[in-house]
C-alpha cells in the first residue's frame, strides 16, 4: 500500500511540473527572443486554441503582456 501511496504522489507531481512548465512563458520562448511563437505554443493545446485571441496586436507571437491573459 505505501508504495502504491508513493507512485501516486509521485505521478502527480510530475504531471503537475508538466503542467506548470507547459504554461510557464520562459519555458515556452524556447529561441529565448521574448515573445511566443506559434510553432513554440503549439506544445499546449490549450494556448494554441486561444493563440489568436491572446495575440492581441495580430503579429504571430505572443509577448509577455499578452501571454499573462492565458
Amino acid at each position: 500500500m505505501k508504495k502504491l501511496q508513493s507512485t501516486l504522489v509521485l505521478m502527480a507531481l510530475a504531471s503537475s511540473s508538466a503542467v506548470f512548465a507547459s504554461t510557464d512563458f520562459e519555458t515556452l520562448d524556447v529561441d529565448g527572443s521574448g515573445a511566443i511563437s506559434q510553432a513554440e505554443a503549439s506544445v499546449d493545446a490549450d494556448l494554441m486554441a486561444l493563440f489568436s485571441e491572446l495575440d492581441i496586436d495580430g503579429n504571430g507571437e505572443l509577448s509577455k503582456e499578452e501571454f499573462s491573459e492565458y
